[in-house]
């Protein structure tokens, strides 16, 4: 590797120099870099075109790059013949709760495992990741027969957030993200908290919580897309068409309704995942503790 200029990379600028090197690395390096954005943008743009197609141009083969004559329409029709508007608001909500509870609870559970330390926490901890190694696809069953049935409280949670909201709470890879995080913050800051007088929750209000901003972002931006992207879960424990979530909705319509308006459906719905991502983006690696410590 090269250390000139104080960056290292896969080739020296002196191997780049020689002959054809630098021909052949910026071709693949723009080979590479072409199909990825195909892989990725293609999709999208299939999408977004697809929703301004009549639904005979967006049956027809082979596909046209561009709509003959584009049709806004479909957004209007989509909207109003599908609902959206309740298809939307029931996953906002379904989000919003997930965020809620997942920062609570996640964070009091990845707080005692990285600064109280119980007793036996390293084996809840090595548990907890052991469940990762399980395919979701796994838990559908017992998680269900728990929902209709919670235990102890014998209560059916069908058509209720809270069997959405519940099995979401349970998120061993959030908890361990967490975990890692609070675990790179100095110890001498809560000791300093508790010469202080500062006991364990006003610690973590007042010090761990405003220091990790970043990583509750991070935590907030995976429960809103897993709710918004998530299929099976919602169809299975929200029967009922007023409590269906966006995913769920469009897939109840596509039977019913012509192609154009469920791509379009789609575009719609896939706008507010894209909004969240562009407001956040810059502040998921902001810095540990910037601004924590001051004076």
């Amino acid at each position: 590797m090269s250390q000139e200029s104080g960056a290292r990379t896969l080739i020296s600028q002196a191997q780049l120099r020689r002959g054809k090197s630098r021909f052949v690395y910026w071709t693949l390096l723009t080979l590479v870099v072409l199909g990825f954005t195909l892989a990725f943008v293609g999709p999208l743009y299939w999408m977004v075109t697809g929703a301004l197609k009549t639904g005979q141009e967006i049956a027809q083969t082979p596909p046209t790059l561009w709509p003959n004559e584009p049709d806004f329409s479909n957004y209007t029709n989509a909207w109003s013949n599908l609902n959206l508007a309740k298809l939307l608001f029931n996953t906002f909500y379904y989000a919003a709760g997930a965020v809620l509870f997942q920062l609570v609870l996640d964070t009091a559970a990845a707080y005692a495992l990285s600064k109280l330390r119980p007793i036996l926490g390293n084996v809840i901890l090595g548990a907890m990741l052991a469940t990762l190694m399980i395919p979701a696809i796994v838990l559908v069953v017992p998680q269900y027969v728990t929902v209709i049935d919670l235990p102890f409280a014998h209560v059916n949670m069908l058509d209720s957030p809270f069997a959405i909201w519940l099995p979401l709470v349970a998120n061993a890879f959030n908890i361990f993200l967490l975990k890692r995080f609070f675990d790179s913050i100095p110890d001498e800051l809560m000791a300093a908290a508790q010469v202080d007088g500062a006991g364990p929750l006003r610690t973590l209000w007042s010090i761990i919580l405003p220091m990790s901003r970043p990583i509750l972002g991070v935590v907030s931006i995976f429960a809103v897309t897993y709710v918004w992207k998530d299929f099976l879960w919602p169809k299975l424990v929200m029967p009922s068409p007023e409590t269906r979530t966006v995913s769920v909705g469009i897939y109840a319509f596509s039977g019913g309704s012509s192609m154009n308006e469920i791509v379009a459906a789609s575009v719609i719905a896939a706008i507010p995942t894209v909004v969240i991502f562009l407001i956040f983006q810059r502040n998921i690696m902001s810095g540990l503790t910037a601004g924590s410590v001051k004076g």
